[in-house]
């Protein structure tokens, strides 16, 4: 039980955290009626001209809006199975490592890019397969012109995706390491006495014993199909690539600071916003389902 005084201590540590959540995610949602508005800045969101839905149909009248969408559902579908599998094979190769004083350093190792901004990590990719870089360098020996890896379409898409792993596949493995700390040592030297080899043991003990933890991780990500990460994209790409890389957010963020049309731009970004909820729920209710995984 908590007395009056101890309630009192509770609400003013809280009170900071609820008033940036006021400030600065509940009192901006007002700003969602541009996206039914002819929006003026000179007459401001309450005088500007009601126009209903008529941003909405001419954003799905665009040409370029649904290679927009496209791209978005592509490189954050290809974010998700990457940090799915290869955080998993990580922390099963490092499970499985004989030398344990070399877990920690491997550990630190890759948790570094982990704790970067893209800005910093987005100048080190960009001089990696830059012009003069080491990769253009290595294939240089063979013979290989150098190649504008950031500037050809069709290979964005592969380094945004590639990049995005590689800086988060070590923290994203530490779920699936805490999960193998939970299966009982007792099932691998059982099997091992019956003459089960470390591959067998992996097929029939750990992954079935991680199995609830995949499935959730996997379900849970599906409210991220929308998200392709704006940091990322709007730190790599540049016009050369908008046919493959422009990705929803980056679109929003040029249309209503760069060229004004403040009321498309809520549009869009509103139609986001709406379609993440319902993925977020129904992931949820999948999670509920089949791993018994509730919020509240």
């Amino acid at each position: 039980m908590y007395s009056k005084k101890n309630l009192k201590h509770y609400w003013i540590m809280m009170a900071p955290g609820y008033i940036w959540l006021i400030l600065f995610s509940i009192v901006p949602m007002f700003g969602i009626v541009m996206a039914f508005q002819d929006y003026n800045p000179t007459l401001g969101i309450m005088k500007s001209p009601w126009i209903g839905l008529e941003n909405f149909s001419y954003m799905f009248s665009m040409d370029d809006i649904h290679q927009v969408f496209i791209n978005t559902i592509i490189i954050a579908v290809g974010k998700l199975i990457g940090n799915i599998i290869f955080p998993l094979i990580f922390a099963l190769l490092l499970h499985e490592l004989t030398i344990k004083k070399l877990v920690r350093p491997i550990q630190t190792i890759v948790y570094l890019p982990y704790f970067l901004s893209w800005v910093i990590l987005g100048s080190i990719v960009l001089n990696i397969f830059g012009t003069t870089g080491p990769v253009n360098n290595f294939l240089g020996i063979f013979g290989v012109d150098p190649i504008v890896f950031f500037g050809r379409p069709d290979l964005f898409r592969p380094l945004v995706i590639g990049s995005d792993i590689w800086k988060g596949f070590g923290y994203n493995a530490v779920i699936y390491l805490a999960a193998l700390t939970a299966i009982d040592p007792s099932l691998h030297e059982a099997a091992a006495i019956d003459g089960a080899g470390r591959f067998k043991r992996l097929i029939h003990i750990t992954l079935p014993g991680i199995r609830t933890t995949i499935i959730l991780l996997i379900i849970l990500s599906l409210g991220n199909v929308l998200n392709a990460g704006f940091d990322q994209i709007y730190n790599l790409y540049n016009p050369l690539v908008y046919s493959t890389g422009d990705i929803i957010d980056t679109w929003v963020y040029r249309a209503g600071l760069i060229d004004l049309q403040f009321s498309l731009a809520t549009a869009v970004g509103l139609l986001k916003s709406v379609v993440s909820f319902i993925l977020i729920v129904f992931s949820y209710v999948l999670a509920n389902k089949f791993t018994g995984y509730k919020i509240f």
